[in-house]
């Protein structure tokens, strides 16, 4: 490679590196001014000008966010929720995958195709069924309500049946002649070989469990019972609104998820790689 063609490498990679530096920066910006807003005053919010940093620092927003409103409450429905849903669609997903990948039964081929074209249904397609489902079995306002409707996961099953496909038929055999039952080949043969795929479907369903707002919304009207995205809309005034309360307890509601994304980030790409793979 020639000097020349070096330097337009060069080129090439510092433009390039400068256009990721001012996208990156874009991006965070709001999230930035959003912080530096929530140790504001109130009145320092709304006043003219800008202020990059806060002029008097103060951390009342996240008191009243943490004591003059029920955002503990908001925060445990969220745990239970989430956890219901991720520990349920993993196991239904498993047996699911395993099911479909090493049994024969009837209707095995329908059922995967029946999986794949719900693949292709977005969810928020069938939120009116859902409401109208949930109305029908009088589980409207419950946390039941919120779980049931967000353990369709046909992208989970899609990814442990491929898996399960390419674990080597010997170990199958090996452990039936052993006589091990099919709960014991799950359980205790296919999914310890693939603790690292699961794992990080755990961390992805927790997160979106955790983050949405649309069904939680429409199906709780409680203010006991509602989750934490949906509970920080209730952060009103009487007075008019208050943006630092406000963004104080929406940073509260995603300081969860920015957590566990920071301690799982490896976990969390593999699974976004895995759900990638399998839309592709």
């Amino acid at each position: 490679m020639t000097l020349q063609s070096l330097r337009r490498w060069n080129l090439a990679g510092g433009v390039i590196t400068t256009l990721t530096l001012l996208g990156a920066i874009f991006w965070a910006f709001p999230l930035y001014w959003a912080v530096v807003t929530t140790f504001k005053f109130e009145q320092d919010v709304v006043r003219e000008g800008i202020d990059w940093l806060p002029i008097r620092f103060t951390v009342e927003a996240y008191y009243n966010a943490l004591f003059n409103t029920k955002l503990g409450l908001w925060y445990l429905n969220s745990l239970l929720t989430s956890l219901a849903i991720t520990v349920l669609v993993l196991i239904s997903s498993a047996a699911a995958g395993y099911a479909i990948s090493q049994l024969n039964f009837p209707g095995r081929r329908a059922l995967w195709w029946i999986i794949l074209a719900s693949f292709m249904v977005p969810i928020p397609a069938l939120i009116i069924n859902h409401f109208v489902l949930m109305a029908d079995l009088g589980l409207l306002n419950t946390l039941t309500a919120v779980v049931l409707p967000q353990l369709i996961a046909p992208v989970t099953v899609m990814i442990y049946k491929q898996f399960f496909d390419s674990v080597p038929k010997d170990f199958r055999e090996a452990a039936l002649m052993d006589g091990a039952s099919q709960w014991q080949l799950l359980f205790r043969l296919y999914l310890p070989m693939n603790w690292g795929i699961t794992t990080a479907l755990a961390i992805i369903t927790f997160i979106g469990a955790w983050n949405n707002f649309l069904w939680p919304f429409l199906a709780i009207t409680t203010e006991d019972k509602m989750n934490v995205t949906v509970g920080i809309t209730q952060v009103t005034d009487a007075f008019g609104v208050k943006y630092a309360r406000q963004l104080s307890s929406a940073v509260l509601a995603g300081l969860p998820v920015a957590v566990v994304y920071l301690l799982f980030q490896r976990r969390v790409t593999q699974a976004i790689m895995l759900t990638a793979g399998i839309k592709g």
